[in-house]
């Protein structure tokens, strides 16, 4: 059954600390930071990066965040960002650098200044270079001179380009951007350093339900993975098992389809494709954190949202380990949630962060 009906909040256990490890081979493990997200949950940013850089991964994913960069005409201010290449290259972190421009990791995942976009993006539309030629301008002039700032970083081992970058975003904007647009974007990248892979992602559904809207959401060209396996070098998989539908009083409607024939059909034909063009596969989020009805995770006391206890952190792993094949393992893992993780922590509950460290050692 791919729809069920469950108490949102449940008890928490040790499984965690039992749970088997798959070996990750020669595939990368890292975690992607998200400081929009720190600071939603009450954390200090820098101290946030500072606790997760201690743990021995290889490789992490940041983001250029457009409005942070430039907030204002004429400004560019990429000092945090700096901040932080510095402290992953201190501890010897390799990097994907999300570059945007108009969408980045993390909610709300659209970042574009203002100045940049007199009036809201019509629900509904498609973005494309002749509707939106300044949006345009202002995103290839960002992706070009991130590229260049950073490309003589040797800790730098991919570019990201947009996120699920012509997917609509969920249930809050239906507005599309072209696949025009997106390619107008990668000759900017590529420009300004055609010597490192480019790496593009998009959501892989776990239902049929989730497949269906989002074939029917973007038909006319395709979603960001079909977009993705054409026009990237390497295919970023979000990957997220077990999401929230409806809360229910103390309950909650999940979508959990991921181990159904649907899903492992969808896998199978998704992941031949890419495959078979010669492109890489990775896990560009991989759940390690809840999904519920929330915008931030919940974090109730002595328990774990039903989504994503601390042994799915592991779990989740472990599939996607069973999809490395010998001849093309997956380029890299990325686990999803760090932030929360660390919250937990701060809240005296060590399980996510431990079952992390589990897999780092024993993978």
């Amino acid at each position: 059954m791919e729809l069920r009906l469950e108490h949102s909040n449940q008890p928490l256990t040790d499984a965690w600390s039992k749970h088997r490890v798959e070996p990750r081979g020669s595939t990368l493990l890292g975690i992607s930071f998200r400081p929009l997200q720190a600071e939603a949950l009450g954390l200090d940013g820098r101290a946030a990066l500072q606790s997760l850089l201690a743990y021995p991964y290889g490789l992490i994913r940041l983001g250029a965040y457009w409005n942070r960069i430039e907030a204002e005409p004429g400004r560019f201010d990429a000092t945090e960002l700096d901040w932080q290449i510095d402290a992953a290259e201190r501890t010897g972190k390799q990097i994907v650098l999300a570059v945007g421009a108009v969408k980045t990791f993390g909610y709300p995942e659209v970042f574009v200044p203002s100045h940049w976009l007199a009036q809201p993006l019509r629900e509904g539309s498609l973005v494309r270079p002749g509707s939106h030629p300044a949006l345009l301008l202002g995103a290839e002039q960002f992706i070009g001179r991130i590229v260049t700032r950073y490309r003589d970083r040797q800790s730098i081992v991919a570019w990201q380009l947009e996120h699920e970058a012509v997917d609509p975003l969920g249930v809050e904007h239906s507005w599309r951007l072209s696949r025009s647009f997106v390619e107008r974007e990668l000759q900017a990248l590529r420009d300004a350093d055609p010597s490192r892979p480019v790496m593009m992602n998009g959501f892989l559904p776990t239902s049929s339900v989730v497949r269906v809207s989002q074939w029917w959401r973007t038909r006319d060209q395709g979603d960001s993975i079909a977009v993705a396996g054409s026009l990237a070098d390497i295919v970023g998989i979000d990957y997220y098992p077990r999401t929230a539908l409806r809360s229910l009083g103390h309950r909650t409607l999940y979508l959990d389809g991921a181990e159904g024939r649907s899903a492992r059909t969808t896998r199978t034909r998704v992941f031949g494709s890419i495959r078979g063009r010669g492109k890489r596969l990775m896990i560009s989020e991989g759940q390690a954190e809840p999904w519920e009805t929330t915008t931030v995770p919940p974090s109730p006391e002595r328990r774990a949202p039903f989504s994503c206890p601390p042994e799915r952190l592991i779990g989740n792993y472990n599939a996607a380990m069973g999809w490395s094949v010998k001849s093309d393992p997956l380029f890299a893992y990325l686990f999803w949630g760090a932030e929360y993780w660390l919250l937990r922590n701060q809240s005296g509950d060590p399980s996510y962060l431990h079952a992390f460290a589990r897999v780092l050692e024993r993978s």
